[in-house]
C-alpha cells in the first residue's frame, strides 16, 4: 500500500500515509515509512520547479524536435546562440549544499556571503557557438527593442566576425517580445540574419540544466543524470 500509494501521488507525506495505514488498522511511526521508502531506493527530495506547459507549448516542442531530428553536426556548428542573465553581485541567488561537520557551520569556506536587502546585481547579454564565446554586454538601465537592436549591432555582429561564423550561420534568440517585434525582424532581415525558430520554454529548460550542471559538487550523481539528459 505505501508503494502504491507514492508512485501514484509522489506528494504524499509520511504523515498522510501514517493516517491512510491507521484508516485501515494499521499502526506503524513515519520513523517506519521512512525506512520502508529508503529500501526501496525512494528519498525525499526537493521537487523540480519546471515551467507551465501548455497543450500549444508541448506540440511547438514536439514540431521543433521532429524538424531538427536529423540534423548534422554540421547545422549545429553554424549556430550562433545568444541569451541575457542577471549576475548576482555579491552571494548567489540558489541554494547549495556544502559537507561538514557538526560545529563547523560558519566556517568561512562553508558558507555564502549575503549583505542585508541583497548585494545587487547585474543583467548581461552574451552569445557562443562550438567555434568559442562571443562578446559580453552590460545591460544598462531597462532593455527595449531599441537597446536590443543597438546590442545586435554592436555585440552579435562583430562576435560572428570574430568566430568566424562563415556564410549561411544561424542566429538563436529566444520569443521575447523585444526579439519578435516587427523592427527587430526587419533588422534582422535587413542584415541577411537567418533566425532559428525557437518553441516557448526551451530556454528555461536549458538554464535549469545548466543549474544542476553548476551544482555537480554537491550532488554529481544529479549532475550526471543531467548531463547525460542532453
Amino acid at each position: 500500500m505505501i508503494m502504491r500509494t507514492v508512485r501514484n501521488q509522489p506528494r504524499t507525506t509520511r504523515e498522510d500515509l501514517v493516517n491512510d495505514l491507521k484508516a485501515a488498522g494499521i499502526i506503524v511511526t513515519k520513523k517506519t515509512i521512512g525506512n520502508t521508502l529508503r529500501s526501496e531506493g525512494l528519498k525525499s527530495c526537493s521537487a523540480r520547479k519546471v515551467p507551465l506547459l501548455k497543450k500549444a507549448h508541448i506540440h511547438a516542442r514536439l514540431k521543433f524536435a521532429n524538424e531538427h531530428l536529423n540534423d548534422s553536426e554540421y547545422n549545429w556548428v553554424k549556430v550562433l546562440w545568444s541569451d541575457k542573465t542577471k549576475m548576482e553581485l555579491v552571494g548567489i541567488n540558489s541554494t547549495r549544499r556544502v559537507w561538514r561537520r557538526r560545529n563547523a557551520a560558519y566556517d568561512p569556506k562553508k558558507t555564502i556571503p549575503t549583505v542585508k536587502h541583497g548585494g545587487g546585481n547585474i543583467m548581461l547579454w552574451g552569445c557562443f557557438s562550438t567555434k568559442g564565446t562571443g562578446q559580453l554586454h552590460l545591460i544598462k538601465g531597462t532593455m527595449d527593442g531599441a537597446m536590443y537592436r543597438q546590442i545586435l549591432g554592436e555585440d552579435l555582429l562583430p562576435s560572428a566576425r570574430a568566430l568566424k561564423m562563415g556564410c549561411g550561420w544561424v542566429f538563436q534568440h529566444d520569443n521575447d517580445p523585444k526579439h519578435t517585434a516587427k523592427a527587430t525582424k526587419e533588422w534582422l532581415k535587413k542584415k541577411h540574419i537567418k533566425v532559428l525558430e525557437w518553441p516557448s520554454n526551451i530556454c528555461t529548460e536549458l538554464k535549469a540544466r545548466a543549474t544542476a550542471f553548476k551544482e555537480q559538487d554537491s550532488n554529481p550523481d544529479a549532475y550526471k543524470k543531467s548531463r547525460y539528459a542532453l
